[in-house]
């Protein structure tokens, strides 16, 4: 253990290669250091024993069929009220025509999360998965976050089970992680009052997985909330995964500081620092020993960090997308999309090896090296 400045993280060292489960105290160890060195090796360590030099992403697409919401979260710029001149809203033969604009051969995952509309009825939702799959049948539907779940719930007076069991049959293949948020109760209560609870959340997921449903799990940083908060969002769903198994990645969220209530209420303009990205990065890999995947978000933290984050213990870097609606409305300074060819080199530049994979994380193609030619 040459390389270890912090000696305080010997035990943690020795945990960790061993493959032991750390406590949450140890887990707040790994955020307090200045190791940074170290804490990067623990993390890429992890992720070598469970994937070597594999790095997975997805030909994917993204679409908010409609932005109009009612819940009110102060950290969205992405939500609009009926009658705004931004607000849309797309009934399902629409949304259909929608996939068809942006639609590219070799697209396998349909990413949807949207608003909390006050007037559809239950129908439309299974309505529109239906449509979707009928017009692409080879096209996975992943859609509807916990928070949603929670909505339409409400509006058909059916239980959440019963929600996700009618939607599954409708041809939903697998669930966002988004609306997670950060769990602490004092912490959602200023940023997301109205939304789900967090053990409602916890409770859909069980749900889902129950379901065989394979779902993912997020949370939103660099706000309020504290590193004590942001393990214990993390000890949550690894409970969670020690019990279902269903989770298939964790994706931490950065903040984005523009068009918000909460940025403004907080005078905070600056965005979560590079450092603090990859840290939240590490600590998750690290700490979240049962979890196949911690994704690198590109659109959050831009392509370049989330190149670098692969030495951090990320093995997944998301998708294509093709057009992304929310996160760039509070202020992502990222591409709207990025082509295969572009993550393939990003990944290869990285000296990892590229794999397509789909919603399931069927791995369906393994790209050269880098020095080979990139694929279009």
């Amino acid at each position: 253990m040459k390389w270890l400045r912090d000696p305080s993280l010997a035990p943690i060292v020795e945990k960790v290669e061993a493959g032991d489960r750390l406590s949450f105290e140890e887990g707040m160890q790994l955020y307090r250091t200045r190791d940074m060195n170290a804490l990067m090796r623990l993390a890429n360590t992890t992720k070598q024993r469970l994937h070597g030099d594999k790095v997975f992403f997805v030909h994917s697409m993204r679409l908010e069929f409609t932005n109009i919401c009612y819940v009110g979260c102060t950290f969205c710029a992405f939500a609009a009220h009926k009658g705004e001149d931004r607000a849309w809203d797309y009934d399902p033969d629409e949304v259909v025509r929608q996939v068809g604009r942006r639609y590219l051969p070799g697209i396998t995952e349909l990413h949807m999360s949207s608003g909390h509309h006050p007037n559809h009825k239950w129908e439309y939702y299974p309505a529109m998965v239906r449509k979707l799959r009928e017009a692409y049948p080879d096209l996975q539907v992943k859609a509807f976050t916990a928070a949603e779940i929670e909505h339409l719930s409400k509006i058909s007076k059916k239980p959440t089970l019963e929600v996700l069991r009618e939607l599954q049959d409708a041809g939903l293949a697998a669930m966002p992680g988004g609306g997670a948020e950060i769990f602490a109760d004092r912490v959602r209560r200023q940023v997301a009052k109205n939304k789900v609870k967090a053990e409602k959340w916890l409770q859909i997921h069980r749900e889902a997985h129950s379901l065989g449903m394979r779902t993912n799990a997020t949370m939103l940083y660099g706000h309020i909330e504290t590193l004590e908060e942001r393990l214990d969002h993390m000890h949550r769903l690894r409970d969670l995964q020690a019990e279902t198994g269903g989770f298939h990645a964790f994706i931490p969220l950065a903040f984005q500081p523009l068009g918000n209530t909460l940025a403004q209420n907080l005078g905070k303009t600056e965005y979560t620092t590079g450092l603090d990205d990859l840290r939240n990065l590490a600590v998750a890999r690290i700490y979240l020993d049962n979890f196949p995947h911690i994704k690198g978000y590109w659109v959050m933290i831009g392509s370049e960090l989330t190149q670098v984050s692969l030495d951090w213990g990320v093995s997944d870097i998301d998708g294509t997308i093709q057009e992304e609606h929310i996160a760039h409305a509070a202020g992502a300074t990222s591409p709207m999309a990025l082509s295969q060819a572009g993550m393939v080199r990003m990944i290869q530049h990285a000296g990892r090896l590229p794999v397509l994979r789909d919603a399931y994380y069927n791995e369906l193609e393994t790209f050269p090296r880098e020095g080979a030619q990139a694929a279009d």
